[in-house]
């Protein structure tokens, strides 16, 4: 199926561990972007992982209501139904949702898929992500055991990001200083709370300087090496090598040395926003620009249908945007490793 079984996508995540890539993570907002994404997955030949986050599932609810499930889940169907034309295997995730949010988007996802479970089918989404990096660790750890034993009985696997990833994503903001560095203490503690395995499988989007957003590379100091501690560290006291699966958030502006440091020490997902958003948009405003008086009833004319039509300059938008995801893959040496 081209929606991963709960089976499929542990094996996509230790396909991606093993081979040292990891799959693009690209955040969603609505059907032309889901196509794009999906598209851009097919032409590099690669599986990838389609996320939505908080905001994104509000505005896919539509404004009028701005429910996050509905928007969650109406995507998720579609997805299902329009997937099945593309000859690639894709994920289904929720990105970053913190505590004061949890009731009105994760929790209710997970009881979805534990129903749809229950009666024979596969889960809705296929992971979900648990923002607790506002909180302290211990908070943070704690919500994390209750949403993982919720997951493991969805067949569902949870995403944690235990320390704060820099800049803003969906109102949740940090600020740019050295508490964007996981310790091995903190590695430590997630392991004793989450398990290596045992509990349930998760994700973990350790902090290594990361910053959502927009930045030049140079103005942020990444250091994937610190991955390669956290893994070391915990695989000397709990006698598991390479015990983490590592999630990359806040990659815009990163360089390719930084990535491919990042994808030695077991990343294994690398989300994409910033980066995709402006690949999408970019060839819609060469439009608007290109073809003014067509788009617009200038000094009383009546335009030009064909350019207004959000068809025209939707296909533009979808082939952007596909073209980065493409290039993604290429980046995360994805591309070309698609389950067969």
């Amino acid at each position: 199926m081209p929606i991963a079984t709960p089976e499929v996508y542990n094996e996509m995540l230790d396909r991606a561990k093993a081979g040292k890539f990891a799959y693009p993570a690209i955040n969603v907002t609505s059907s032309q972007t889901l196509h794009a994404a999906l598209r851009g997955f097919a032409e590099a030949e690669s599986d990838g992982i389609i996320q939505i986050s908080t905001g994104g599932a509000e505005f896919l609810g539509g404004q009028h209501k701005k429910d996050m499930v509905t928007g969650a889940v109406a995507l998720a169907e579609f997805a299902h139904i329009v997937a099945a034309k593309y000859d690639i295997t894709v994920a289904l995730h929720t990105d970053h949702c913190p505590k004061d949010k949890l009731d009105g988007y994760v929790r209710p996802l997970l009881d979805i898929s534990a129903e749809r479970v229950a009666r024979g089918l596969n889960p809705l989404f296929q992971s979900h992500m648990w923002d607790g990096s506002a909180e302290t660790l211990a908070d943070n750890l704690a919500i994390g055991q209750e949403l993982l034993a919720k997951a493991v009985a969805a067949k569902i696997i949870l995403e944690v990001e235990i320390t704060p990833t820099g800049g803003e994503e969906d109102g949740v903001s940090h600020e740019i200083n050295d508490e964007l560095y996981t310790t091995v203490e903190d590695a430590i503690r997630t392991a004793e709370a989450l398990g290596l395995g045992e509990k349930g499988r998760y994700l973990l989007a350790a902090s290594f300087g990361n910053v959502h957003g927009v930045y030049k590379p140079g103005n942020v100091v990444l250091r994937p090496e610190l991955l390669k501690d956290l893994q070391a560290g915990v695989a000397e006291k709990f006698g598991k090598a390479s015990p983490f699966d590592f999630v990359f958030h806040g990659g815009s502006g990163s360089t390719a040395e930084e990535i491919a440091t990042a994808l030695e020490n077991g990343v294994v997902k690398m989300n994409l926003d910033t980066d995709t958003q402006y690949a999408f948009t970019r060839p819609v405003v060469d439009h608007m620009f290109s073809n003014y008086a067509g788009v617009l009833k200038v000094d009383g004319e009546v335009g030009t249908k064909s350019k207004y039509d959000p068809r025209t300059w939707g296909k533009a938008a979808e082939a952007g945007m596909a073209a980065r995801v493409v290039e993604a893959c290429a980046n995360l040496r994805s591309a070309g490793t698609k389950i067969k």
